[in-house]
């Protein structure tokens, strides 16, 4: 791999499938066991050698992660500053970024909203070997309907590319998985000043002319902008890093590994803890709560006897008593569930919203 290569990581915005968790925090600071997602991103962007990361983001989110309190390593940070109110799309947030990257012939673009295992100096590796102009990371899935779909010839060339096809219509099970390896050449295919599409205007062109080309890889990667997403990466993570939770010490409460928790975390007797569970810092933990397979963010507030399986709760969430809280259900920051409710699966209560009646179908309570 060429030394001082740059990375650009598309940050995006608020705009999440996992809204309404949070209105104010990007989605790249989503924590994935209790540490920001883009930590994640620039931690392994640095094994591979890369020494500068440009995040491409509106001007609130860059206010965000500046303020944001996790180790930024080593790693060099530029901000590309997207225009107020004028989405770029994927291909225009990078003709937006080309001064901050036309010194060196090529650079790495990763989409924000996805953990991945991959190793970045192995599709590096491959792009130079085929003298691409662009090379996409590719993965396999069981329902590639929802990504960006290749169909790749012997050589890796990829002959067809659909974004988000029919299910019928999917060429292949090999995925966009939100990784580039560009050439400067790119630059020519984008247009200035306006929305572009990657996926969806300029791929296809490279196809056509056949340079683009495909780089699979196995392992671990996931977008995380679904409830179901986001909480199986945590229990893969929770499995494969195999988490021994030395800093706390509860005698009269049952944990049930894997268990991840954060700093002052309170918990009181007769509570079950586990399996997979994360909870953040500053969390509180009443009497005879039962909590499996969900994240709890810092500072949520949990009481006597309620029930959580399978959720994930926001920042300084209150949680009353005797609460039952179903699997896939979003509670957002702030926000209030009352003694005694009942929340049917898939329900999502927005931030800040006070809950004091059973919720009995899957909706979103604005």
């Amino acid at each position: 791999m060429k030394p001082h290569l740059k990375a650009l990581i598309l940050a995006g915005g608020f705009a999440t499938r996992l809204r309404p968790l949070s209105c104010t925090r990007p989605k790249i600071l989503f924590p994935v066991l209790n540490k920001p997602l883009l930590e994640w991103t620039l931690e392994s962007l640095a094994r591979s050698g890369i020494k500068e990361a440009i995040l491409a983001v509106n001007h609130q989110t860059a206010l965000h992660i500046k303020n944001s309190k996790f180790s930024k390593s080593k790693m060099k940070i530029t901000y590309s500053y997207d225009p107020p109110k004028k989405p770029l799309g994927t291909g225009g947030a990078i003709k937006h970024a080309e001064e901050l990257l036309r010194s060196d012939d090529q650079f790495l673009v990763v989409n924000g909203d996805i953990f991945t295992s991959i190793n970045y100096a192995e599709i590096v590796k491959a792009h130079e070997e085929k003298g691409a102009v662009a090379t996409i990371a590719l993965f396999t899935v069981k329902d590639p309907s929802r990504y960006g779909v290749a169909e790749l010839e012997d050589n890796g060339k990829i002959k067809r590319f659909i974004e988000k096809p029919p299910p019928d219509a999917c060429p292949s099970n090999l995925i966009n998985a939100g990784i580039y390896v560009l050439t400067n050449e790119i630059f020519k295919y984008i247009p200035k000043g306006r929305k572009v599409s990657l996926e969806r205007e300029i791929f296809p062109k490279l196809v056509e002319e056949g340079k683009l080309f495909g780089y699979m890889f196995n392992g671990l990667w996931t977008d995380i902008g679904k409830a179901e997403d986001y909480l199986e990466i945590n229990k893969i993570l929770l499995d494969k890093l195999n988490w021994e939770q030395k800093n706390v010490v509860w005698e009269k409460v049952k944990i049930e590994k894997p268990v991840f928790c954060g700093e002052s975390v309170t918990i009181k007797d007769g509570s079950a803890i586990g399996p997979y569970v994360v909870l953040g810092k500053n969390v509180s933990v009443g009497r005879n709560v039962h909590i499996k397979n969900s994240i709890i963010f810092s500072g949520v507030s949990i009481s006597d006897f309620s029930l959580i399986d399978g959720a994930i709760i926001g920042e300084n969430a209150v949680v009353g008593e005797r609460v039952k809280i179903s699997r896939n259900c979003v509670i957002g920051d702030h926000a209030v569930i009352g003694d005694d409710v009942s929340l049917a699966e898939g329900v999502s209560i927005c931030p800040a919203k006070e809950i004091f009646r059973d919720v009995s179908e899957s909706k979103c309570i604005i």
